[in-house]
């Protein structure tokens, strides 16, 4: 009997183990974007794994895992910024090395895709928190517009301004930078 309940608890281990590496580079990146700051969102993507490891039980369907993860993820970067408020930036250099490693072999597809991360978080900054998570979370996560709504609190309608005021920043801020 006790190797049974050894054997059980050993998959147990293994399962919750490969959600947390197959999920945690995106969770990671995106609580960054929210928040803006490595350490808080390392503090946070923390926060969210025990969150989720809390309740095991929704860990068997791993598509589900992951969508039910993003909303635990965002709604404890949101959480932090009702606490907080604006958070302070750091750089993208700053991240350890296992959350930043190329997607590549290729050493100039790994500055390509440097170039276009410091680049896309260059122009978030730009962005208010609530623009930012806004855009976030309906262009880059694909939320549907009143979920986006309901995490943040407010209206379909202001989701839709949110979203439109950080479309013409970072658009400007392209521009900007093409010139």
């Amino acid at each position: 009997m006790n190797e049974a309940v050894q054997g059980v608890a050993g998959r147990d281990s293994d399962r919750r183990n490969q959600f947390i590496s197959e999920n945690l580079r995106r969770v990671f990146l995106m609580i960054y974007r929210i928040v803006g700051n490595v350490a808080d969102a390392q503090d946070l993507t923390q926060e969210a794994f025990i969150k989720a490891l809390q309740r095991e039980e929704q860990l068997k369907d791993s598509e589900k895992a992951a969508h039910w993860l993003s909303r635990i993820a965002t709604n404890t970067a949101i959480d932090f910024l009702r606490r907080h408020g604006r958070a302070q930036f750091t750089t993208v250099d700053d991240l350890p090395s296992p959350l930043t490693s190329p997607r590549s072999d290729d050493p100039e597809a790994q500055v390509l895709e440097a170039e276009g991360h410091a680049y896309w978080e260059d122009g978030l900054r730009l962005l208010t928190p609530r623009e930012r998570l806004a855009l976030i979370l309906r262009d880059v996560e694909d939320v549907p517009a009143d979920e986006v709504a309901r995490r943040l609190g407010c209206s379909k309608a202001t989701v839709r301004s949110h979203i439109a005021n950080a479309r013409v920043k970072m658009r400007r801020y392209i521009e900007g930078r093409r010139r």
